[in-house]
Order: C-alpha cells, then sequence, then structure tokens
C-alpha cells in the first residue's frame, strides 16, 4: 500500500499522447487546440459604427456648426459610401462602415431630424466617438489564439470568424468503463431485492464528456474466465480501461488476477486513502492505461476526480490543476494513518471573505446519495486524527 503522493506521481508518470485530430466547429467544444489562431485580416476590417445615428466631420462640430443636412444612409453590410458635403452627415447604422471623410458618429437620441436635416441636441461630443478603429482589436497575421488552449464557444466563434471550419485538436484516447458484479442491472431495469442499479459507469462516464470523450459503458459478470476473455478484447479495442469494482479481496474479486494473466504490468495496488484504498492502476506491454476502481460508488468518484482527471489533463498537455484550498469549518477526528477525502459543502464566510468547508458525513463509501449534499473532497493528510476548526486543506470541487 503506498501513500497518495507515490499513486499520483506513478499515475502522472504514466500520461499519454494520442496525437492530433481535425475536428469541425460543432464538435470542438471542450478539445484541446493543437494549432495557433492568426488574424486571417484587420479586427475589426473596417472603421465600424457602433451605433445607429449619423456620422460627421468632426471639425465641423468643432467649427461651432449644430446642424448638419442629409445626404443619405450608410446601412450596415452596404459598401462604404463618401460624404461630399463636409458640413453635412450620412445617417449610419450599427455595424457599417463609417463612410469616407467621416470620423465621428452622433447617436440618435442626441439629434432631431426635421426637413432633412439632423439638430444637434446634445453638448460633449468627442472626435471618434461610436466608431471602432480599423485594427484596434487585432491586426492582420496577430495570433488571436495560442495552441493548447481549451476550445469554448469564444474560440468557436473567433476561428469562424477567420475562415476556419475546422481546428486541429489533441486526439482522445478511446475508453471503455466496465462494471462489474451480478449484484448490478442497467439503469432502466427494476432491480431484484438482492440488486442495485450500475451507477458508477454513468458518474464517471459524465466527468469525460466535457472533454469531449464518449466512452463505452460495459458490464463484466463475476466470473473468472468472462471477466478474462472481456478484458482481452477491450484491451485490443481501447486506449484505456476503466474498471469499477472488483478489486478488493472478495472471493469473486476477480480483476487483479485475470489483469494478471493477461500480462498487464501492476503499478500500484492499494493506496492509503480513504475512500478509495483498494484503487489498482497499470498498463499493458504495449501502453494500454487501465485504472481500476473500488466499486463502492463514493469510492470510484473521488478516485476519478483525484487521479483520472489530472491523469487526462495531463495527456492533453494542459497545465496541472491548481486546487482550490478552502477552511475547516467544524472540528474533525479521523483515526486511521489514511488520507482521508472529507465530503464537505462550501460557502462563503461574508465577515472574512473566506471559503469554508462543512463536513458533510455520509453513511461510508456506499452512500452515493451524500454526494448530492456536498460539493467537493477536502483532502485531510495522514498521521493526525484530530483536524482543528479553522485550518486550510485542499479542496476537489466536483460540481
Amino acid at each position: 500500500m503506498i501513500p497518495i503522493e507515490e499513486a499520483t506521481k506513478i499515475v502522472l508518470g504514466h500520461s499519454k499522447s494520442y496525437g492530433e485530430e481535425m475536428a469541425p466547429l460543432s464538435e470542438a467544444i471542450g478539445r484541446i487546440l493543437r494549432q495557433d489562431i492568426h488574424a486571417d485580416r484587420d479586427f475589426p476590417p473596417f472603421t465600424r459604427v457602433t451605433m445607429d445615428g449619423i456620422a460627421i466631420r468632426f471639425n465641423a462640430y468643432a467649427n461651432g456648426q449644430r446642424k448638419f443636412p442629409i445626404e443619405g444612409m450608410q446601412a450596415a453590410g452596404s459598401p462604404q459610401r463618401k460624404l461630399h458635403n463636409l458640413d453635412g452627415c450620412l445617417e449610419v447604422m450599427t455595424g457599417a462602415i463609417l463612410p469616407e471623410n467621416t470620423d465621428t458618429v452622433i447617436r440618435y437620441e442626441d439629434v432631431k431630424i426635421e426637413n432633412g436635416v439632423a439638430r444637434l441636441q446634445a453638448n460633449g461630443i468627442e472626435k471618434g466617438q461610436n466608431a471602432h478603429l480599423r485594427a484596434f482589436d487585432r491586426k492582420e497575421g496577430e495570433r488571436i489564439i495560442k495552441a493548447g488552449s481549451i476550445i469554448s464557444p469564444a474560440e468557436v466563434g473567433v476561428a469562424a470568424t477567420v475562415g476556419l471550419s475546422a481546428l486541429k485538436v489533441a486526439k482522445l484516447p478511446t475508453v471503455a468503463i466496465i462494471s462489474t458484479g451480478d449484484e448490478l442491472v442497467q439503469v432502466e431495469e427494476t432491480p431484484e431485492p438482492h440488486q442495485i442499479r450500475s451507477s458508477n459507469v454513468h458518474a464517471i462516464a459524465s466527468t469525460l464528456y466535457g472533454w469531449g470523450i464518449h466512452p463505452d459503458k460495459l458490464h463484466i459478470a463475476d466470473d473468472m474466465d468472462a471477466t478474462q476473455a472481456k478484458l482481452s478484447a477491450c484491451l485490443e479495442q481501447y486506449d484505456v480501461l476503466i474498471l469499477s469494482g472488483g478489486v478488493s479481496k472478495g472471493k469473486f474479486d476477480y480483476i487483479p488476477a485475470a489483469l494478471s494473466a493477461l500480462g498487464m504490468k501492476k503499478l500500484f495496488h492499494k493506496v492509503k486513502q480513504r475512500p478509495g484504498k483498494p484503487f489498482w492502476f497499470g498498463e499493458s506491454p504495449n501502453g494500454k492505461v487501465i485504472f481500476a476502481l473500488p466499486g463502492n460508488p463514493v469510492s470510484a468518484f473521488m478516485c476519478t476526480m483525484r487521479y483520472i482527471r489530472p491523469w487526462l489533463r495531463k495527456s492533453l498537455e494542459l497545465e496541472p490543476m491548481d486546487y482550490a484550498h478552502a477552511v475547516l469549518a467544524e472540528d474533525f477526528k479521523f483515526k486511521p494513518d489514511l488520507t482521508y477525502f472529507l465530503q464537505v459543502r462550501t460557502f462563503f464566510d461574508p465577515d472574512t471573505g473566506r471559503l469554508m468547508a462543512k463536513p458533510v458525513e455520509g453513511h461510508g463509501s456506499g452512500d452515493l446519495a451524500n454526494l448530492v449534499d456536498a460539493d467537493g473532497f477536502l483532502e485531510l493528510p495522514r498521521e493526525k486524527d484530530k483536524f482543528k476548526k479553522g485550518k486550510v486543506f485542499p479542496l476537489i470541487f466536483y460540481r
């Protein structure tokens, strides 16, 4: 049994790069960009009107003019017009190109239009107001987004603006999440009194969806031959296996023995932590990664947050996660010499502005319902059994 620090080092030390691929914009959200994106022209590409109103030459206003004959209209999407009478104006619409020989836009709210003349109703007009200058945001060729960024709707919008219909992104691993145990039935089934619905595969899968990974969800019965055969087939098909259950010392916990029989390299089995002590981690001779998590729901969920999520970030070449920290809101005791991941509900103390963590104790690692009452795990260190109110500890958010 190894400490969490060593387990973390081993897991992150076996991150993998899965190459690159092209993703259409409609499928790019959450993916990791593998190319710089540059402005294909100036941003904005022309001096753009930002308010509906009239466009004038500021010198006319500076010389005391307050009435401006209207020459015509500059609509958004129309070619640039030219103001011929330098003491006149053109009506302009938001998004339109600023007409030639004008440099200032006055809102409709600040003028009164009668008989083809716009009369100024406000003072304090400033040169260049309500005009977004060409190349003010970015110049042609300037980098807008750097490779390694997580693609959000903002990045998708920029990509579309510069004419990219698809983006080079980090290729994602193929993943299978495999539950074990004869007591499990599918979500849509009605369980017998001795059965429960399979929930771990769905909770784990939901943490991967945000990255664009859509894992297959499989099940293995409590049988050694079936376990070995299923795992062998999955190791041929997938880059990553995430197993739930079958890793403890029960007579039907076949996972470690089956993996060993298939030639998998065990990198560790059992971590000095609660929940999640039976956690097994290893890889195949050709680099397939296997996370074998305990079957208890809270244990599997915590290990996913604490180990699988950081492993995936590193595999996608993202910066390590910066763990939040929170202040323990109540005294807490825990005797075993294990790192304890305490379920907590967080809140901000209005007097100090500090993030507080209130323990939300459940009924063990099988109490899945308790997870909805909390929003994170507070990581309490080993070699202590009393944790005082007011002390600060790392926090793993899952909301």
